[in-house]
């Protein structure tokens, strides 16, 4: 049996999952299954009732929901490339990295779900909120040092925020006066995991 992971092409929590795979040789230890989660597709719902993705199967029938913990299975399992979550101490910066770059796709999402609210529905105050705080996620992702030569979770993390931004907010100009992540952006979309798993 191979494992089983339940994605979107769109879905930027998936498509880190999707990269780790990749980056440590597990893809074709692994079937992607696109599903619909507002359909509440009955094989998503078996494995995660929430009807959320990314979901994934092991081998062994163990279901892992949420991205950092399915990346960090993937990642303790791989079976080549570089660890992406380091051992000991040095692992809180990768984390702390990553729960940043993951709280600025959080706000993102919540502003795609509320643009999609009839209009009469939206509250600019959230929406207001949301935007703020995406922003200020940038600048402070901006302020950190990012060895893009050998990424780890952390900066993964970061470039699946920066492109699915281009991908579901392309009226927010991330780009001015954030020369890092715009060099981050072109470092790690030029990566075979990263191309193979574009959103769309």
């Amino acid at each position: 049996m191979s494992m089983k992971l339940y994605i979107t092409d769109p879905s930027p929590y998936a498509r880190k999952c999707r990269i780790v795979l990749r980056e440590r040789g597990l893809a074709d230890r692994c079937e992607e299954l696109r599903v619909d989660p507002y359909a509440s597709d009955p094989t998503l719902v078996a494995a995660n009732p929430v009807a959320q993705v990314p979901a994934l199967v092991t081998e062994d029938g163990t279901v892992f929901t949420d991205s950092p913990l399915i990346c960090a299975w993937l990642d303790a399992h791989g079976v080549s490339g570089d660890a992406l979550i380091p051992p000991g101490d040095a692992q809180w910066p990768v984390r702390r990295l990553e729960t940043l770059a993951d709280a600025g796709l959080e706000m993102g999402v919540k502003w795609v779900l509320e643009k999609r609210r009839p209009e009469a529905e939206r509250s600019p105050t959230w929406i207001a909120r949301w935007q703020a705080g995406l922003i200020r996620t940038l600048d402070a992702l901006e302020a950190m040092d990012m060895d893009t030569a050998r990424p780890d979770l952390g900066i993964i993390s970061a470039g699946v925020l920066v492109t699915w931004l281009d991908f579901r907010h392309p009226e927010v100009d991330w780009r001015s006066g954030r020369p890092r992540l715009v060099a981050l952006q072109t470092a790690l979309e030029t990566r075979t995991s990263f191309v193979e798993t574009s959103p769309r």
